[in-house]
């Protein structure tokens, strides 16, 4: 993600905030904050554990990242690539995530907002499942990315 993108959004630029837009721009899946954090730490950064709660929070925001939930509740941050909100599903096991075309739900819910009269209406849908990888009787090696994979 540039830091172009974040001072379009209203966001002020710090060395902190483009350190965390950095680390968040080279996550090929969704990740947690505190992990995000550890990646930074890991690789010499100073970024307080807050600054990266608050800048992820400011870039949700902004509509720059698109968040889901993992089963405990703790909310996964990705780059958003482009303008518009995407839709993801997300294997359980291993975490992997792969957006979907939901254009169905976005006429859904543009719908129901116009029916209700509802302004600035945003939804959620969270898709999950176990991906070929984790399946059940699927490659004979455990899952590489999660040893507690249902196989």
């Amino acid at each position: 993600m540039e830091d172009g993108h974040a001072r379009a959004a209203g966001l002020r630029s710090t060395r902190q905030r483009r350190a965390v837009l950095d680390a968040l721009g080279r996550c090929p899946e969704f990740i947690s904050a505190q992990e995000l954090h550890a990646r930074l730490t890991d690789a010499g950064g100073t970024v307080g554990l807050t600054t990266v709660y608050r800048t992820l929070r400011e870039l949700d925001r902004a509509g720059l990242v698109d968040v889901v939930r993992d089963d405990s509740g703790e909310r996964l941050y990705l780059r958003r690539p482009t303008d518009e909100h995407r839709h993801y599903l997300i294997c359980r096991c291993c975490g992997r995530s792969q957006p979907v075309d939901a254009e169905a739900v976005e006429v859904w819910a543009a719908g129901l907002a116009e029916a209700t009269g509802f302004a600035e209406l945003e939804h959620t849908l969270e898709l999950t499942g176990v991906c070929a990888d984790c399946r059940p009787g699927g490659a004979e090696e455990p899952c590489p990315r999660q040893p507690a994979c249902a196989r």
